[in-house]
Parts: structure tokens; sequence; C-alpha cells
């Protein structure tokens, strides 16, 4: 069965199992699938952002589960606050877990990582089918879940095409300036290998 993906400007995606069958305007793409759902979406379609810390943010910091936020808080904990933790494989696991889904969240596709060295968070985000990619050495500036909210410039993943794997990102903002004003916190859908993994209330 073919979804079609459309944000507010037109642009629309048609999208086959795991990977996209086609891209263009939507009414190209309805006429091409009749049959297809279609999924309306508002603000922006992209390509998805890269999130460059990976390792920091998955398996160097502690995702508190909402019933842990009296005592724990929302925000990750790292350094100290981590080291007073008693993580264990169950812990990290359920941790990272939950740090895929607040980047999901955020409209990223994928991470930048050196080998994850924990199994249990490898496993868990194995997973939830976040795409992977490599990298050499630290990226620098402070890890940030938002990549607008960093030090760096935020990057986007490969641009999506006919015949590529369908992950990408939904941002309800009227363009990319506006988006890089307001942050990733706008994301509304996330799709990785044709599953919505994603959706902003």
């Amino acid at each position: 069965m073919v979804t079609i993906h459309a944000d507010s400007r037109g642009a629309a995606l048609a999208v086959k199992g795991a990977w996209i069958a086609a891209a263009g305007p939507l009414e190209d793409l309805t006429a091409v699938h009749p049959g297809a759902r279609v999924r309306q979406w508002p603000g922006i379609l992209t390509p998805g952002l890269v999130n460059l810390y990976g390792n920091e943010l998955l398996e160097e910091a502690y995702h508190p589960d909402p019933r842990e936020a009296d005592q724990l808080g929302t925000e990750p904990l790292t350094g100290a606050a981590l080291a007073a933790l008693h993580m264990d494989d169950a812990r990290w696991g359920a941790s990272a877990r939950r740090g895929v889904q607040r980047m999901l969240a955020h409209g990223t596709v994928r991470a930048a990582c050196e080998q994850l060295r924990n199994r249990a968070v490898r496993d868990a985000v194995h997973r939830s089918g976040m795409a992977l990619l490599g990298r050499i050495g630290r990226p620098g500036g402070v890890p940030t879940l938002d990549p607008y909210a960093g030090d760096l410039p935020a990057e986007f993943a490969s641009p999506r095409k006919q015949h590529s794997a369908a992950h990408f990102a939904v941002f309800d903002v009227r363009d990319e300036e506006e988006l890089a004003e307001r942050g990733a916190a706008t994301c509304v859908a996330t799709v990785v290998s044709g599953r919505l993994v994603y959706r902003g209330r």
C-alpha cells in the first residue's frame, strides 16, 4: 500500500514500505497513485535532521522516566548527576529508548556516533529503527536534542528522492528560515523506514 505524505506547500512523497516510490507535487502523486492514503501535514516536509551527538545523548546521558520527574527532573542527566545513579543494563536500555523518542520528536532521522559501546543502548537503538551515521572523534560544542539549539550548524540528512529509504520529518513552520528561528521542537511528524515513529499532538 502506498501512503502519500504532503506538506502545506504541496510538496509530497509517495511511500511504499520502507522506500520512497516517488517525490513531487501532491497533485501529480495522487494522479499516479489514486488509491493511496494521503496524510496532509502542516508546515514543511524535510529530509529530517542529523543529530551529531549520538554517543553523548544515548550512552553518556540518562533520560529520566516521566515517573521520576519529581525526583530527577525531565532533562538528560550527565556528569555527577549521572554518576550518582545506579545504572544497570535495563535502566540504560530504557533511557536509550526514551532518548531516541526525544530525538525523533525533534525531527532527527539519523544520529552520528562512534561505535556504541553499551550493548543495552546499542540494542535499544537498533530496535528503534533510528539510522546511525559513523563519526570519528567528538564534534565539540554542547550536546542538545534540538540541533538548532547547539553550537554547531544544524545538518539535514540526504535529500529524499525516488528509491531512497523513507526517512524524513515535517516541521510546522512556513519555511527553512522560520525553522532555524523556532527550532526543531516545531516537529509534527517523523518517519523512519516508512514508519510514522513520531506524531506531535
